[in-house]
């Protein structure tokens, strides 16, 4: 099997669906040094109720754990959603080389969504390409929030 981007995208959404059940968004990364996945996160900001523990934050302290260093040079990061403007500082302070990301997230995305912290030409910011595998991954957070919806719905107006 070709590992391409396509397939480092298809682990981090495999990632995602480990959310299921604990009301977090189903957002999955993995972090690839040299064609092997060296980390992998996906949200646990409900489960934890930890506002810093979404996928990308989850990965990049276990790549830093498995490097033994806090840059992640030489590393790529494929990720769901486009990282919000937290995951983004991460992603610039651990030097990552590449981020591949699946869809835009135009509500809180910082690598173009809404805004885009690289665009002020930063001492350091990694490539970024958007749009792979971008059906697949907005139909996970479509059909996580669809189902949010009439769960809230269910619950406001229940059926007697």
């Amino acid at each position: 099997m070709v590992k391409n981007d396509n397939y480092f995208m298809y682990k981090a959404i495999y990632e995602a669906y480990k959310t299921d059940n604990s009301g977090d968004v189903p957002v999955g990364c993995v972090i690839v040094r040299d064609g092997k996945i060296i980390a992998r996160g996906h949200n646990t900001k409900e489960k934890n109720e930890c506002a810093c523990d979404h996928a990308e934050m989850n990965a990049i302290k276990k790549a830093c754990k498995k490097m033994d260093s806090w840059r992640l040079t030489g590393c790529t990061m494929y990720v769901t959603l486009e990282p919000c403007p937290m995951c983004a500082g991460a992603i610039i302070n651990s030097r990552l080389d590449k981020v591949v990301f699946g869809t835009h997230d135009m509500r809180y995305g910082a690598l173009g969504g809404k805004i885009d912290l690289l665009k002020d030409n930063l001492e350091y910011s990694p490539v970024v390409e958007s749009g792979v595998k971008e059906k697949e991954c907005a139909d996970l957070l479509k059909s996580f929030f669809k189902k949010l919806r009439v769960k809230e719905r269910t619950k406001s107006n229940p059926i007697i």
